[in-house]
């Protein structure tokens, strides 16, 4: 018998045959993971009882936690290398030790080399590798905190919103973002004929982006004939940034469980602040599962989003990394379906998974948010995708190469749109990216406040992300080309100055109406101008949703659209709240309010889960909405 079976066979406890040993390192060898992982993985053992059985077959001391009364060294130059760090040296109680937390091959070296060496289990402890981990996370934590924040900067020293979005800076785009649309309003009244056209075009160019987009086919379905064997499938980092999100927990871990994607091809790491105990808690209570890890935030500002997922970068072991949030519920082949399309277009850096509002049928406001999604994520970033513009990502369901992201400094912990901002670096490295029709289900605010909340949010980021990157513009048309430029000056400066120049148009019919232009001897081609925009833009607007939630399968809820009009007044009511925020608070990030799955806590309890019908709890109501029609995805080829 082989020392690797015999290592086996006392792992899986005396009981154990030797066929059984052997059946078992065969499985893992056929599929390339490492036997320790894939024991604590298929077996359900824990990492600590499967590491306190490797050392005693190799005659090696064993400790369950790594001691923190230790004289540390970390080099923090070499903190991108934490997550692969299998021994820790230092010095305790006068002597100098070693943690190691090794892989299989690694307990068969030990093994030989303590024969050579008997005194060896006194300078060697083994730990399991989630305490060793936890400890360099501690240790480490300065260092991390640090690079989380500085990264940007030093990446990219002309384009980081900590160094550029000075107070001047702020207030001076503020004033340039309030003086533009008045400008482009009084165009007409104080310039000469001739300048119609111009005027026309500035105002329709947005218009026309969703017109061009709703000409553009739908995006097919690829679905491989045959199943991919898990050997050939990557390791999966997956990043799960937490805050206050205690009652979140046992549905998002359900829901990470039901992931098709072989489990020990998985490094599932829930990112939480250390102001949330809660939810640190509430996590503890799931880590036996050896794909789940926690990684504790040291409390420091920026408190954002980013700064938590770039804290836990270095720490990922995956080819692949994706960003799922507290509410998310991915289908379960998401995982597969993004690497055949990495590797059916190699040329991709980033893919984008399609969200999907479940909860649509809980009032208008849902109803227009899901609109407003599908008409995102079915129509127009398909689009922009295809043309190769600048694509702003979503905030969530964003999928990379992990190498890719790393060599772009990670997300920039001072921006509160991460994602749309990572979009614009990918395009400016021209790195290309492009969606995906796996989708991720989410539940929209059904309150006005929470929606105002995080829609001021998202005005404030953008405006953040156009502001920094065209700080330099020399620097932008270098990396992009003219045409790449004009695409971030359309698809960033139209997120922003439309809704504004909506509630503009809107607010100048009455005033028009009692100053006499509507009532004069002779007609003043403006009012007609200004309706012509309105009507325009809205009835765009409303094709762009429609044709998105008829790809997404929520056709229910198209009569709501209607509202359109009235959901971008909103929008423009939360612009002028973010210009406010821009100016005094740039950094501040709204924390938005979540409610468990209706369908997950059905499920826990014993009750059959659609596959097809995610269901949201709407806030406030703890009966299971009846009635609900099954969410079909419409761009499925076939």
């Amino acid at each position: 018998m082989s020392q690797a079976v015999a290592l086996v066979q006392t792992i899986l406890g005396p009981q154990a045959s030797v066929d059984r040993a052997r059946a078992t390192l065969d499985q893992a060898l056929a599929a390339e993971v490492d036997p320790l992982h894939w024991c604590a993985v298929h077996l359900e053992l824990p990492a600590a009882e499967i590491m306190a059985r490797a050392a005693g077959w190799a005659g090696l001391s064993f400790v369950d936690t790594v001691p923190r009364q230790g004289e540390a060294r970390l080099e923090p130059s070499r903190i991108d290398a934490l997550g692969e760090v299998r021994l820790f040296r230092t010095r305790l109680h006068d002597r100098e030790i070693a943690f190691a937390a090794p892989d299989f091959p690694g307990v068969l070296r030990l093994a030989r080399l303590r024969q050579e060496r008997p005194d060896l289990c006194r300078t060697i402890f083994l730990v399991p590798e989630p305490a060793l981990r936890t400890f360099l996370v501690h240790q480490a934590g300065p260092a991390l905190i640090d690079a989380a924040r500085q990264n940007m900067a030093r990446y990219w020293p002309r384009a980081a919103a900590q160094l550029e979005l000075t107070a001047p800076v702020r207030h001076g785009f503020a004033a340039i973002l309030v003086l533009a649309p008045l400008a482009i309003l009084c165009l007409p009244l104080v310039g000469p004929a001739v300048l119609a056209p111009i005027w026309f075009a500035l105002v329709m160019l947005p218009t026309l982006l969703r017109l061009c987009a709703l000409a553009v086919p739908r995006q097919r379905e690829h679905r491989t004939l045959h199943r991919v064997d898990s050997a050939d499938l990557p390791v999966y980092s997956i990043l799960v940034p937490l805050r206050d999100e205690a009652n979140m927990v046992p549905q998002l871990c359900r829901t990470l469980r039901r992931l098709d994607y072989p489990g020990e091809k998985l490094d599932i790491v829930f990112v939480v602040e250390s102001r949330s105990p809660g939810t640190i808690q509430a996590l503890h209570r799931h880590l036996r599962d050896p794909r789940f890890a926690v990684r504790i935030v040291p409390d420091a500002l920026p408190r954002t989003k980013p700064k938590a997922l770039d804290f836990a970068l270095p720490l990922c072991r995956g080819e692949f990394v994706v960003v799922y949030d507290a509410e998310d519920r991915p289908e379960p082949d998401q995982l597969r379906r993004i690497v055949d399309q990495f590797r059916r277009q190699p040329e991709l850096e980033c893919i984008q998974a399609r969200l999907v509002i479940d909860n649509a049928d809980e009032g208008w406001l849902a109803a227009l948010f899901a609109g407003e999604y599908a008409g995102l994520f079915a129509v127009l970033l398909p689009a922009l995708a295809r043309w190769g513009l600048v694509m702003p990502l979503g905030g969530t369901s964003n999928h990379f190469r992990l190498e890719t992201l790393r060599r772009l400094g990670g997300w920039d912990a001072f921006n509160v749109t991460e994602d749309a901002d990572l979009g614009v670096r990918l395009a400016r490295r021209r790195l290309r990216c492009a969606t995906s029709t796996a989708r991720t289900f989410e539940a929209a605010p059904v309150q006005l406040r929470p929606w105002v909340g995080q829609r001021t949010r998202w005005m404030k980021g953008w405006m953040q992300t156009y502001a920094v990157h065209n700080r330099y513009p020399g620097d932008l048309l270098a990396d992009l080309g003219w045409r790449g430029m004009a695409g971030v000056q359309l698809v960033l400066l139209g997120m922003v100055l439309t809704p504004l120049l909506h509630a503009g148009f809107l607010l100048s019919l009455p005033i028009l109406y009692f100053s006499g232009h509507l009532a004069g001897p002779v007609f003043h081609p403006w009012p007609l101008a200004c309706l012509a925009v309105l009507l325009l833009g809205s009835a765009v607007a409303i094709a762009t949703n429609l044709v998105g939630l008829v790809r997404s399968g929520q056709a229910e809820v198209m009569w709501w659209q209607a509202l359109v009009p009235a959901y971008w007044a909103l929008i423009a009511f939360s612009t002028v709240l973010a210009l406010r925020e821009f100016t005094q608070r740039p950094f501040h990030w709204f924390k938005s309010p979540h409610q468990a799955s209706a369908v997950s806590a059905h499920s826990a309890k014993g009750g059959a889960e659609r596959r097809d019908m995610p269901v949201s709890q709407p806030a406030g109501n703890n009966r299971q909405r009846r009635g609900r029609k099954p969410i079909r995805d419409r761009s499925a080829a076939g």
